[in-house]
């Protein structure tokens, strides 16, 4: 691990395994009901901190994701096996989180599978996402970073 990796372009960078990400989830809200994608949405009830808050952590998540996007991917090294891991852990976790939010009737609160154990796992399945991400292409800023945002 590196506190700045170099930052290039290349078809192996940390964009990679992000798109994957992306692709997964945008799939499955795709196929989602509609009432059920815009209840995992639903933002009434936020105060103005709360929504102050969210536009400071999207900035930090930002400079994050350009960190992921351009830092190189460590295959080969542990950094890359370890990362992967994490990642591949955080995607099935997004997964079964939002099956589960999927399942739950939509009068009642999401308290089953997951939920049991944590009261939003798809945030934690996020952060093992962007955590995995950042240990595959090795760099301390980014991961400093997308912990930041959360």
């Amino acid at each position: 691990m590196e506190l700045f990796p170099p930052l290039k372009l290349g078809w192996l960078n940390g964009w990679l395994p992000l798109a994957v990400f992306y692709a997964v989830f945008g799939l499955m809200l795709f196929v989602f009901p509609k009432d059920v994608v815009q209840r995992l949405y639903d933002r009434t009830g936020w105060t103005q901190q709360q929504r102050s808050l969210s536009a400071m952590a999207k900035v930090v998540g930002l400079v994050c994701m350009v960190l992921i996007i351009f830092s190189p991917l460590k295959v080969g090294q542990t950094v890359f096996i370890v990362g992967m891991v994490v990642f591949s852990l955080g995607v099935l976790m997004m997964v079964v989180a939002l099956i589960n939010y999927r399942n739950t009737p939509m009068d009642e609160p999401v308290t089953r599978g997951l939920y049991r154990i944590s009261r939003n796992p798809q945030w934690v399945g996020l952060v093992l996402v962007l955590l995995g991400i950042c240990i595959a292409v090795g760099s301390w800023t980014a991961t400093i970073a997308s912990l930041a945002s959360m």
